[in-house]
């Protein structure tokens, strides 16, 4: 077997990259260090070291990385602009929180090659298919395991590849296998008899078995069998006849799959090879396309939307920077927040006021939005603004936002009329919209005794409490300044003007559409307890954000759940923190083309609606139903410790999120000493009784009986996105990346409750 690398060896530019290169690895104005990058034989692994580390290094995988932007594209390098040309300057962009990873080739021609030779090698690894990255994969483990390098393993060497790969297996087994795969009896293995290794190890009998009760001869599923195994357990319907081909000719593998293309029948690899694809994924791939009806009021819908959104970590000291607003925007966030404060040279400047967080310019946080807002989704980006500024340079960022964003920029009623209820997301399409307070009449004042602040974040955290009580010199201009608001900022905000909430029956018979509060975190979830259909009823017609307490300097979350519950639209996070809050957040807005909108369920949208999250009971035809997962078996599972003798003990946690009612938790008990390839063949059962609003969280972690369980990895999706029948789950990290071959293998049954 040649690695899949070896197919683009031949590739000029690769060519550099597997020469290798000394590359300045640069991380401020004053840490510039020259490193030795070059690309393994693999032609997906990029491996590093410095001249001075002995033999020690580091190495990254191609899948990590997911672009690579040319000449001064970050801050580091626009600070070195003077130093270091931009043609030979080049960034290479992780996914998920890592940092990037700037690099300055000695001539341009070398930089060129890496930036060329990268991108292709990133296209190669994306436009694999299942098998292929499979045989990549085997190829990785044959790679690590062949400690001396003469392309042959001895039994010695698998043994500690088992460990490697998260296996415990009895030496008398592992050495039979070994044996058999051992047809030349020289006591090792060359790659192809590896990959025979690597099959027997791999058999799934669970599958194998789902295949046998199909399988009229056990050999092969004939298109009659398919077609009953899809309606039956797949409960694909009457399209079962459609798919079964179209399947057929999709996953049967070519090379050992043409007896069975030709009698329109599928063998058991190609069955495997289907249930660990899209189709066969728990996601919906219908759901996962944009598929919703995007012309109905902006306050129709769930927002994706981010709080502090230029912090890459905590709020007291953690730096502020544009990478910050681009991973957030690549991650389809529709609604980041911009906090402005006096500059010292008349440039306002962005942080985390009354803090030690490090200052960004506006006009670079503009910049960077008009580059990247619509590059994940085309639909509208709310710029909130916390506005800290005096008169004078709330003018200059007026005038940034109009000659950086031009056309950009909403500034004017779309039609000329004042509305009745907000523009869709499909009428403000690539365009940007301020979200700000407003001058309402001739004068030019916002007062304070109005309870109209400048600023409604300062404004509700006051009510709560919340807020840090320190002083900032950079508050004095606006303090002389009596709150005062530039008419120039005042005119740029159209639909998003922000007011002070006073009370749902106030907002019932005054508010305007167009009008919207911000509420913190406790705020809010006292109005969700106390007046939960009320809350429903508001945010049918108006947009509401909440955004997390001032305690959290740590930049932890809240449970954006308890806001959706109500209907509030932007249910602001910090999306530098990962964790739990963060997975539901990527959960929601994984479906409809993860675009950052949702449209919300058909009785948050109706202005007279009697739904409250504490009484589901209440909703028209309302069919609570029973969710049946049995959880059967998990595949090639991380390895938490790193130590070369620690194998994990999974267990898998099913959690249940959305109305009050719904709220639950069950586990399966864990297995000893398999990471590899576990079997539970346990079934848990929930009932949903708001399945429109629930997300199902799958959550698989290290069992210790003296600890807390190690998180390993998890997937969440929304209930209305779930497909029934044999599916797998594939894991993602902490950080919401992918983590393959690593997966879950469930049956899932949904039906009504008797």
């Amino acid at each position: 077997m040649d690695p899949e690398g070896s197919r683009i060896q031949d590739d000029p530019d690769v060519r550099v990259m597997m020469a290798g290169s000394t590359l300045r690895k640069v991380k401020s104005k004053s840490w510039k260090k020259p490193r030795h990058f070059r690309l393994l034989e693999d032609g997906l692994t990029f491996w590093y070291k410095s001249r001075w580390a002995g033999r020690s290094h580091s190495t990254f995988s191609v899948a990590e990385v997911e672009a690579v932007r040319e000449g001064h594209q970050s801050e580091v390098l626009l600070s070195l602009a003077e130093e270091f040309p931009a043609d030979v300057c080049f960034t290479l962009v992780f996914r998920g929180r890592q940092g990037n990873l700037d690099l300055v080739a000695e001539s341009p021609e070398e930089a060129k090659a890496w930036i060329q030779g990268v991108r292709k090698v990133i296209h190669k690894a994306q436009t694999m298919d299942a098998k292929e990255r499979l045989d990549q994969w085997v190829w990785d483990w044959f790679q690590k395991a062949d400690k001396n390098k003469d392309g042959k393993m001895n039994f010695k060497e698998v043994r500690t590849l088992l460990k490697m790969m998260n296996v415990e297996m009895n030496e008398e087994h592992a050495l039979r296998l070994f044996t058999m795969a051992d047809k030349s009896e020289s006591g090792s293995l060359e790659i192809e008899q590896f990959v025979h290794f690597y099959k027997i190890l791999t058999q799934r009998d669970e599958v194998w078995k789902v295949f046998q009760d199909y399988s009229g001869d056990g050999e092969k599923l004939l298109l009659d069998e398919l077609e009953s195994f899809l309606s039956i357990e797949q409960q694909e319907g009457e399209q079962s006849s459609r798919r079964a081909q179209e399947l057929i000719d999709r996953y049967e593998p070519s090379e050992t799959g043409e007896e069975a293309k030709k009698q329109s029948a599928m063998s058991l690899d190609g069955f495997q090879i289907y249930l660990c694809s899209r189709e066969g994924s728990v996601f919906n791939p219908e759901h996962r396309e944009l598929h919703q009806d995007m012309n109905q009021p902006l306050s129709h819908y769930f927002i994706s939307s981010s709080h502090n959104t230029y912090l890459l970590e905590d709020q007291l000291r953690g730096q502020s920077s544009l990478e910050a607003y681009i991973q957030a925007l690549k991650r389809g966030c529709r609604c980041v927040e911009v906090d402005c404060w006096d500059g010292s040279d008349g440039e306002p400047v962005v942080y985390h006021g009354h803090t030690l967080t490090s200052k960004i310019l506006f006009r670079d946080v503009i910049s960077t939005l008009k580059e990247y807002a619509f590059k994940a989704s085309d639909f509208p980006v709310i710029l909130s603004l916390e506005n800290h500024c005096c008169l004078e340079q709330q003018t200059v960022m007026a005038q940034h936002l109009s000659q950086i964003l031009g056309d950009v920029l909403l500034t004017s009623l779309l039609d000329g009329q004042v509305p009745q209820q907000l523009p869709s997301p499909q009428e403000l399409r690539g365009k940007v919209l301020l979200k700000a307070k407003k001058i309402n009449g001739p004068g030019d004042c916002v007062d304070e005794t109005l309870m109209d602040e400048v600023s409604d974040e300062e404004e509700t955290a006051n009510d709560d409490a919340e807020s840090l009580p320190t002083e900032d010199p950079s508050a004095e201009c606006l303090k002389k300044s009596k709150c005062k608001l530039s008419r120039e900022l005042s005119d740029l905000v159209v639909y998003c003007k922000s007011v002070h909430f006073q009370g749902f029956e106030h907002a019932r018979s005054q508010a305007k559409c167009y009008e919207m509060s911000s509420f913190s975190e406790s705020k809010a979830k006292k109005l969700a307890k106390d007046a939960g259909t009320d809350f429903v009823q508001y945010n049918t017609r108006q947009l509401t954000r909440i955004y997390p307490g001032g305690r959290r300097t740590d930049s932890s979350n809240y449970n954006p759940q308890e806001m959706w519950n109500v209907g509030c639209q932007i249910v602001a996070l910090n999306f530098q923190t990962a964790g739990l809050e963060m997975d539901l957040n990527d959960g929601l807005f994984g479906q409809n083309g993860c675009c950052g909108y949702v449209l919300k369920p058909d009785f948050m949208r109706d202005a007279n609606t009697q739904f409250g999250p504490e009484k589901p009971k209440e909703l028209r035809g309302y069919k609570p139903l029973r969710l049946s997962i049995q959880v059967i078996s998990g595949q090639q599972l991380p390895k938490v410790n790193q130590k070369e003798g620690s194998i994990v003990d999974p267990l898998v946690r099913v959690e249940i999120y959305g109305v009050p009612q719904d709220q639950a938790k069950e586990e399966t008990s864990h297995i000893n000493n398999n990471g590899f390839n576990p079997v539970w063949n346990e079934t848990l059962n929930f009932v949903i009784h708001a399945p429109d609003l629930a997300l199902v969280r799958f959550e698989v972690e290290d069992y210790d009986k003296a600890s807390r369980n190690d998180f390993i990895g998890q997937f969440t999706l929304p209930f209305t996105c779930i497909q029934a029948g044999y599916r797998h789950i594939h894991l993602l990290s902490k950080d919401g990346t992918a983590i393959p071959p690593s997966s879950l293998f469930v049956n899932i049954s949904i039906s009504e409750l008797e």
